[in-house]
C-alpha cells in the first residue's frame, strides 16, 4: 500500500472538519457576557450600554447570513450612541465587533457562537430558526430586560 493510500481517511476526516461537516451541531442555549472585552457602562457617567450589548449578543449567539450580521453590528452601535450620547463610543464599539466578531475566529464572541465552532456564515435552516427562536423566547422569558449579567465577585 503506498503511502498516500495509507493517508486518504484521515485525509478525508481533514476536509470533512474544514468544510461543511464542522456546520453540524445543536445550538446551545443562549448566554452572554455582556459587552465582551469592553465596560459595560461608563465609569463616569450613568451611561449604561450593556443591555445594547446583550441584545447583541442575542443575534451573535443565534449567527446567520453576514447581512444579518452587519445589520446587527449597526444596531449595537445605534443603540449605544442612544444610551451614551457618544457618537465616538457607537464607532469605537462597532469598529471592534467588526474587526473581531467574525465567525471563522475561534472566540467565545464570534457570530453564530452559539453553535460548534466551524459552522460557516449562511442562512439557518427552518428547523434551526425554530429551535433558535424557542431558546431566545426562553432566555428572554426569565430575563425580560435583557439585563447585563451580575459580575462574578472577586477574590480579595
Amino acid at each position: 500500500m503506498t503511502t498516500w493510500a495509507w493517508h486518504a481517511p484521515t485525509l478525508a476526516v481533514v476536509a470533512c472538519l474544514l468544510s461543511a461537516c464542522a456546520a453540524g451541531g445543536t445550538l446551545q442555549p443562549f448566554s452572554t457576557d455582556g459587552c465582551s472585552m469592553f465596560p459595560d457602562r461608563s465609569a463616569i457617567t450613568s451611561a449604561d450600554w450593556c443591555g445594547c450589548c446583550v441584545a447583541h449578543d442575542l443575534a451573535y449567539w443565534r449567527g446567520g447570513t453576514a447581512e444579518a450580521r452587519r445589520l446587527a453590528d449597526l444596531e449595537l452601535a445605534a443603540c449605544v450612541k442612544r444610551v451614551s450620547g457618544s457618537e465616538a463610543l457607537a464607532d469605537l464599539m462597532h469598529a471592534g465587533v467588526r474587526a473581531g466578531g467574525g465567525s471563522q475566529l475561534y472566540t467565545p464572541f464570534r457570530w453564530g457562537y452559539g453553535w460548534p465552532y466551524g459552522r460557516p456564515e449562511g442562512p439557518l435552516t427552518p428547523d434551526e430558526d425554530a429551535r433558535a427562536s424557542l431558546l431566545e423566547r426562553q432566555y428572554r422569558a426569565k430575563n425580560p430586560a435583557l439585563a447585563c449579567p451580575v459580575p462574578a465577585p472577586t477574590a480579595d
